[in-house]
């Protein structure tokens, strides 16, 4: 794909949006004008990612505050921990395990190539953060990770604004827990509007591998009100629910957090998804990013 770079400097040298292509479609960064060095990065106008490079423990966006509260409580307080990003965007949330857990190791899969070149460039990581990015699909990248290697694996992967329908299965959630370490996290953002039958069938999906789940969201998009961003949360032993909820309904956004049999109920009979059936995540509709 031709590239076609617009980077502009405004009075007294102030940032302005770098703008180029890449593989996933038109990549923008725009800078924030409360926030020194902090940038939006959007693909096809669809926002992807929030960094501040002056503070990357602040997350703006809801639902990546929401995967914070579960990075977080993943293990106790700064300790170190062996985490796997499937989707990379900015690397928001692996530079936020960097400053909140230092000497973490983590690896990111991210397909597209010229994304992570645009973002290293842009918005560098620290030198001393143990991050690795690897331009790969996000399935085959996981099945290059040893077995038992990570204590958390967060999926975050949109292809033109949609999950692939190959990371919403069965086989995935098995490659999933392949690379978990035994009591390890899976945590998913996941996006669905009315009637919400593809966030009921991973629900489903990952009832069917793992004994303990939550899911957090915007209580009008668990009312099926509007299209948004849903959180859920998997691993085979109790989750840290109290301290999830509080935490999620103190965020600027409140989330609402659903488990045991109130989240049976809400998956509705939906069933698991397997690779012969899976299809991609429903298209937001335009009105979303206005």
């Amino acid at each position: 794909m031709g590239k076609s770079r617009n980077t502009r400097r405004g009075a007294a040298g102030s940032a302005e949006a770098v703008v180029e292509a890449v593989d996933g479609g038109l990549a923008e960064l725009i800078p924030d004008r409360d926030r020194a060095r902090a940038w939006t990065l959007l693909i096809d106008g669809a926002p992807q990612s929030y960094v501040d490079l002056d503070d990357p423990a602040y997350l703006s966006f809801e639902y990546q505050r929401r995967l914070g509260h579960v990075i977080d409580l993943a293990a106790p307080a700064g300790r170190p921990i062996q985490a796997v990003h499937l989707g990379g965007g900015a690397l928001t949330l692996a530079r936020y395990v960097a400053a909140t857990r230092p000497r973490s190791t983590q690896q990111v899969v991210e397909f597209d190539a010229d994304l992570v070149q645009l973002v290293r460039r842009e918005l560098p990581l620290d030198p001393n953060a143990r991050i690795r990015v690897r331009s790969a699909d996000a399935r085959a990248g996981l099945a290059k990770l040893p077995e038992g290697w990570a204590d958390l694996v967060v999926a975050d992967v949109f292809s033109g604004a949609r999950t692939p329908a190959h990371l919403t299965s069965i086989e995935f959630l098995d490659e999933v827990r392949r690379v978990l370490r035994p009591g390890g996290i899976y945590a998913a953002n996941l996006a669905d509007g009315p009637p919400l039958a593809h966030l009921r069938g991973q629900i489903a999906t990952v009832a069917a591998r793992f004994t303990e789940r939550a899911l957090i969201a915007d209580p009008t998009v668990l009312r099926g009100k509007r299209f948004g961003n849903a959180v859920l949360v998997a691993c085979d032993h109790p989750l840290p629910l109290a301290e999830l909820t509080r935490r999620a309904a103190s965020d600027p956004h409140p989330g609402r957090l659903q488990h045991g049999r109130e989240l049976t109920d809400f998956t509705g009979g939906a069933v698991p998804v397997t690779d012969a059936a899976a299809v991609a995540s429903p298209a937001p509709p335009p009105s979303v990013f206005r």
